[in-house]
């Protein structure tokens, strides 16, 4: 998910109302929920590495795709902007989709789903901390509450100090916070890119690296690991291009014409979708860990990310 900062929205929602804007990015809301699950089926058929490759990989066709139709021919990067693109690609697509299949082979997708509800709140802190935005009292009850409903998820399975299920929710929530640095240096792009040539660029990086990183793997990549059957390529269409370029289009979309606060607020959908999904089409069972954990997660987020009141300008004597 790169959640890039708007473009003018003079130019960009024309012929879009805030009704049309916010229904098609509540639909985006649901598309990410049900990626949770769906990558948590695909890693029972490929190799976490592999895997994120062909997701990312598919994603970038149909990134460049939609680009072509869009601007007419691929963007040209200077040096300098190469190299955080780079950076930004590192971070937020090599590392993060490893981590996240990685983690996802070995927790489930509901604890998946609820640790991702952390991206909004781990974001403010690294704002916090990158651009200097105050932490506040009401901030820091947040990010108590937060970490604490993962810990409540994580600790609720039987010897999960560091078991196989809590090393998969280790590695998710890294995978949450290497999302999130990255998004520190999507901030400052965002100033000189256009958010789709941006998007393009991050991709197209960290997908090359993925990609390199696989065929110097040392598995050997047979037919028998790229094309374990249909049903799982299916999966494999729908993650890259309807979770990651149509719910990045959306995204980004949602951005200029409500601007950022009132799309980052429909992250919050997210964990609600991807805890019912999984409980629905997985089997996963839901326990009273899961709905505390929700319930402080939630809360936390909520709190972390909250704007802070505007002071009352005191009348003129």
């Amino acid at each position: 998910m790169n959640k890039s900062a708007p473009s003018s929205s003079s130019s960009t929602s024309a012929g879009a109302t805030p009704a049309a804007v916010q229904a098609w990015l509540l639909l985006g809301m649901l598309v990410w929920g049900v990626n949770v699950s769906a990558v948590k089926v695909l890693t029972g058929f490929f190799e976490a590495l592999p895997l994120a490759a062909l997701r990312m990989a598919v994603a970038c066709v149909a990134l460049s795709a939609i680009l072509l139709w869009r601007r007419g021919g691929v963007p040209v990067f200077g040096m300098r902007r190469l190299a955080a693109l780079a950076g930004c690609g590192f971070l937020m697509v090599y590392a993060n989709q490893i981590l996240f299949a990685l983690g996802l082979q070995r927790s489930t997708a509901t604890n998946g789903a609820l640790i991702m509800a952390l991206s909004p709140l781990v974001s403010a802190l690294m704002a916090a901390l990158v651009f200097r935005e105050a932490l506040t009292a009401r901030r820091l009850c947040g990010v108590a509450l937060g970490f604490a409903g993962v810990a409540a998820v994580v600790l609720s399975h039987p010897g999960a100090s560091l078991s196989h299920a809590g090393l998969g929710d280790l590695l998710l929530a890294l995978s949450v916070v290497s999302f999130a640095v990255g998004g520190v240096g999507v901030q400052r792009l965002a100033r000189q890119i256009d958010p789709l040539s941006m998007s393009w660029g991050i991709y197209v990086m960290g997908t090359a690296m993925l990609v390199l990183h696989t065929l110097l793997g040392p598995s050997p990549l047979g037919a028998a690991q790229l094309f374990p059957g249909a049903w799982p390529w299916v999966l494999v269409l729908f993650s890259g291009v309807a979770a990651t370029a149509a719910g990045n289009l959306i995204w980004n979309r949602a951005i200029s014409v409500i601007g950022v606060a009132r799309t980052a607020v429909f992250l919050y959908w997210v964990p609600v979708f991807g805890v019912a999904v999984a409980a629905l089409l997985l089997g996963e069972v839901l326990s009273w860990w899961h709905l505390f954990g929700f319930a402080a997660v939630m809360s936390g987020t909520w709190l972390g990310t909250r704007p802070a009141a505007a002071a009352v300008p005191k009348p003129a004597p």
